[in-house]
């Protein structure tokens, strides 16, 4: 459970980072996402958003 937390938390700080870079609706969807428990489908659409834009990320 605590790592669910962790890696919820992480995920949220990098989007949190990269907001300027992303539109509100693909933050919100990506946000929701993650909250509802999908967090793995969350970071492969950032990564897939990331390289689409051709932007380093980590």
């Amino acid at each position: 459970m605590m790592n669910k937390q962790n890696e919820l938390a992480q995920f949220l700080k990098t989007l949190k980072r990269y907001k300027h870079r992303l539109k509100r609706q693909e933050l919100l969807t990506l946000r929701g996402q993650a909250l509802h428990g999908d967090i793995a489908g969350a970071k492969k659409g950032f990564c897939a958003l990331m390289e689409k834009r051709k932007m380093q990320y980590e």
